[in-house]
């Protein structure tokens, strides 16, 4: 780089900003030195990394990488359901807003029931076993598409995170109401290392059938895992992996960096990190006058309201934040790469200008 180029900005705006880490790095460059390896996942690397995932849920599991986290949550839901079939969920999860109808396109038609969104619990973006039980019994009628899955975002779409036992109540409800059970784990990696449990406990040990565990906003170059704890569920999803166009010829390029990212724990020491910046940035700007905190984060995320002059003029100092789901606030993300310094120049400009 010239040296009159002075180095890329950190950001706020979403965790995908971040770069690979090095871990992950290291092994994408080793697949890439290893000579001629069979495509299509048969190579060595995508075996070794479906394998230390198995051995991190401590569970028979069966693992499919796919490139991102609409084709996860798409494929899944949709290898859950069939066209006559909803999935219940809030209004704020990601499968909801974000996917670009991807679950209802994949499942040729499967409806997503939402929870109403003023309840307490919904505002902070999850699910009850209340509001899953309303949305069961609201009709039975075979005019109604019939109810089959519940999915959770895990951590939510505001920064929250669900319990173990929180998600243990909704799964009990789930079963007794003979529904399967989905986690959207784009930030699972956040949610566990709030958690400090075992990811097995918030997962199939609490009655979770299907993670879509994430790996790209936790320091991969692209993919997420799909990992079937269900292992019934995921019953010719090779083909579906492959008909929406997301099997990689040269998957080893996908699945290498996971084992970056799975070896001593670099998973969940990256979601610690990215977290820890999260919770640095909420006591900088926490008593700043003119700024909102909406909850204090439990994941790696910070959602405040701001006055509008005050976002145009961060956003002319060059910080990228979205303003989007925080019912009209902004949303802060931090990464595993985020530091201190980027935090605290960030909050001494916002500083400067809340009044």
């Amino acid at each position: 780089m010239n040296q009159s180029t002075p180095p890329l900005r950190e950001h706020f705006a979403s965790d995908n900003y971040a770069g690979m880490c090095p871990e992950a790095t290291h092994w994408f460059l080793e697949a890439n030195n290893s000579g001629h390896q069979p495509g299509y996942g048969e190579d060595i690397w995508t075996q070794r990394s479906t394998d230390m995932i198995r051995e991190l849920f401590q569970t028979e599991c069966d693992v499919y990488f796919v490139f991102n986290g609409t084709a996860a949550n798409s494929l899944a839901l949709a290898a859950m359901c069939q066209s006559y079939h909803s999935v219940i969920c809030t209004a704020v999860a990601h499968v909801e807003t974000d996917e670009c109808g991807g679950p209802e396109f994949f499942s040729n038609g499967s409806k997503l029931l939402t929870a109403e969104a003023d309840s307490p619990m919904a505002k902070l973006g999850k699910l009850t076993p209340a509001a899953v039980e309303q949305l069961v019994v609201k009709r039975d009628d075979i005019h109604y598409p019939k109810p089959k899955v519940v999915s959770l975002t895990q951590a939510t779409e505001l920064g929250t995170v669900y319990t173990v036992d929180e998600v243990r109540a909704i799964t009990e409800v789930a079963r007794h109401r003979q529904l399967k059970v989905h986690m959207d784990g784009a930030r699972f990696a956040n949610a566990v290392a709030a958690l400090g449990c075992h990811p097995a406990d918030v997962t199939w040990r609490a009655g979770v059938d299907v993670l879509c565990f994430g790996g790209t906003k936790n320091g991969l170059p692209v993919g997420e895992a799909v990992v079937f704890f269900d292992r019934a569920l995921s019953d010719d999803f090779a083909y579906r992996v492959k008909q929406a166009g997301q099997l990689a010829s040269k998957m080893r390029f996908i699945s290498a960096p996971w084992v970056g990212l799975l070896e001593d724990g670099v998973w969940l020491r990256n979601a610690r990190h990215a977290n820890a910046m999260a919770q640095r940035l909420y006591q900088k700007v926490r008593g700043l006058p003119g700024v909102q905190v909406l909850h204090p984060p439990e994941a790696n995320g910070l959602f405040v309201q701001l006055q509008r002059p005050v976002i145009d003029a961060l956003h002319g100092k060059g910080w990228k934040f979205y303003e989007f789901i925080a019912g009209g606030g902004c949303r802060l993300m931090c990464a595993w790469d985020t530091t201190a310094e980027a935090v605290d120049a960030f909050a001494a400009d916002l500083a400067a200008l809340a009044r």
